[in-house]
């Protein structure tokens, strides 16, 4: 069996309050996780979950608020809402004010969130050639010196970042299926995905991925309460079965609620481990770490719920992760 990945906690912007989130993650580091990460939205993908801010401020009151938790966006689009020369600084601002502690991850982003400035959605292709330029801009203004830029759709003029960290911010690439994950591997120190897909790991390493970290992300449900688990599961977490190609292309927390008024409970909780029992994400771990990822972050679903997941983590999850 593989060796356990790393055990990351998600600060989940869509559910959470901007204070609340920051001291979540102080619990987090105390508790023992090895890695957070971030998500960052403009909306929330159902009304219910009631909560989105802005992610960097976040990110930045979390780099001076903790000691040693790596940090990492989960993920940035810098193709539409951000320009690619701005997602450079946002993120070489906090690779300093964290000591090195910062890893920008990137993806080609949903319409639910890009569309707000109001440049319509392109296709996945042409979100796929901004996405290169755009990884291509930020690691050059990475490098330190002033950057010029002409691209098909992006232009930089006489950029220069003047607050670096000591090493350069690590940048993963979000992927789904070939045409990102062949990105991820050129343009990426990291592969990011959602699903325990070996195939894609498969591909990712075989494009120039070797050696290189992969994070995945799993979403539970803890609660002393089974039923109460599921419920909130399912209120919070049905937007999810819909897959990429769906989630990427609705514009809005209203079309994510028509979708999902067709997703069961049962579809939910097939995905998501509910209740106080670890075997369950023990074993949606396992999924991950079998497909060859090294990394995985924990989604807890629920703001309320946060305190009493972390203190169930540090006393039976985690140990029982690392006893494997």
């Amino acid at each position: 069996m593989p060796a356990m990945a790393n055990i990351g906690y998600t600060m989940m912007c869509e559910q959470t309050p901007p204070k609340q989130l920051v001291h979540d993650v102080v619990q987090a580091e105390r508790a023992g996780f090895d890695y957070a990460v971030i998500s960052d939205h403009y909306f929330p993908w159902l009304e219910e979950m009631g909560h989105s801010p802005y992610a960097w401020s976040v990110l930045g009151a979390a780099a001076y608020a903790t000691e040693r938790i790596p940090l990492m966006t989960y993920v940035t689009c810098p193709i539409m809402r951000y320009h690619p020369a701005v997602v450079a600084q946002k993120a070489a601002t906090v690779g300093a004010m964290s000591d090195g502690r910062f890893t920008l991850g990137l993806g080609a982003g949903e319409n639910l969130n890009e569309h707000v400035v109001g440049r319509g959605w392109p296709p996945a292709n042409i979100r796929h050639e901004m996405f290169g330029e755009a990884v291509e801009i930020i690691q050059a203004l990475f490098e330190g010196g002033y950057v010029n830029y002409r691209g098909d759709h992006f232009t930089v003029d006489s950029a220069k970042l003047y607050d670096l960290p000591d090493e350069p911010v690590g940048i993963g690439v979000a992927a789904s299926g070939s045409q990102s994950v062949d990105l991820a591997a050129e343009y990426g120190d990291a592969l990011i995905a959602v699903e325990p897909d070996a195939e894609l790991v498969e591909r990712f390493r075989a494009s120039g991925g070797e050696g290189k970290p992969v994070y995945g992300q799993l979403a539970i449900a803890y609660d002393t309460d089974v039923e109460a688990a599921k419920e909130r599961a399912h209120r919070l977490w049905r937007w999810f079965p819909a897959g990429w190609k769906v989630m990427a292309e609705l514009p809005a927390p209203v079309n994510f609620a028509a979708y999902s008024k067709f997703v069961r409970p049962d579809d939910v909780t097939a995905q998501v481990p509910c209740g106080p029992d670890v075997e369950p994400v023990v074993e949606g771990v396992k999924r991950f770490t079998d497909a060859g990822f090294t990394h995985v972050a924990l989604v807890q679903i629920g703001a309320p719920n946060q305190r009493d997941f972390l203190a169930w983590s540090e006393k039976e999850l985690l140990p029982a992760l690392r006893a494997l």
